[in-house]
């Protein structure tokens, strides 16, 4: 089995935006927002890059200190991210969402890191980054789909503990979902680039799984000590 992976050249990467243009023209022809989509199309461009060279520089440093401030930089994008759902009070929840997603993603993290993959060192850029970046991802939009709900279900007059169990469960849907389809709807992202790298299947879906037990357990916990911590927010009586 081929180990190498195949490298894309510019004229490729330029041939990738074939299907692209196409879609921008079918936009613009039936008077659809294009402006938008091309503002889209060209932000992803530079932001891809961008990461691209800066992780190269995080990776040839091998700095803890580098790393661990490449994820509070994410853990509190994550948290303001998170509470764009309830805005008005996005102030007033936003160290409850930081703390939520910081603990359960940062526990889950190290259990993965250091007791199920073993890196040497403990903070190896090529692995802990990327999966920092899982982690905090799905963490923050299930932080995000239980503060929407259960302020939904609060403005309803909803008692406090079923709102509670209605947003955890509606924050759990998309976790739930992806469980299902893993491996008969879609390849996932971390599996499919490892096959493309040459890398046994056997092996990715070894990773995969780990992946997918990573993303359930951090964004349960995630969501589950956001909805204890920030009852205050939410209700200004006991119950």
């Amino acid at each position: 089995m081929n180990t190498t992976i195949q490298t894309i050249s510019t004229f490729g990467l330029a041939v990738a935006f074939i299907p692209v243009i196409v879609v921008l023209a079918v936009l613009y022809k039936w008077s659809l927002d294009a402006a938008n989509a091309v503002y889209a199309v060209i932000r992803m461009l530079v932001q891809l890059l961008l990461v691209g060279y800066v992780l190269t520089t995080i990776f040839q440093a091998e700095s803890a200190w580098l790393v661990m401030a490449v994820m509070l930089v994410m853990v509190t994008a994550a948290s303001w991210i998170a509470l764009g759902t309830v805005k008005a009070q996005r102030l007033a929840l936003y160290r409850h969402a930081f703390w939520s997603i910081a603990w359960g993603g940062g526990l889950t993290l190290v259990l993965i890191s250091q007791g199920v993959i073993h890196l040497d060192p403990w903070f190896e850029p090529q692995y802990m980054i990327p999966l920092a970046g899982m982690i905090f991802a799905n963490s923050m939009n299930s932080v995000s789909l239980a503060a929407e709900r259960l302020h939904a279900e609060i403005e309803r007059e909803v008692p406090y503990k079923k709102a509670r169990a209605i947003a955890f469960q509606a924050a759990f849907i998309p976790v739930v979902n992806s469980l299902f389809a893993v491996g008969l709807v879609a390849l996932p992202g971390m599996m499919t680039g490892q096959i493309l790298s040459g890398v046994s299947p056997i092996t990715a879906a070894h990773y995969q799984i780990v992946v997918m037990c990573m993303i359930f357990g951090s964004a349960g916990l995630s969501t589950a000590y956001f909805l204890v911590i920030a009852k205050s927010v939410f209700i200004q009586t006991e119950e």
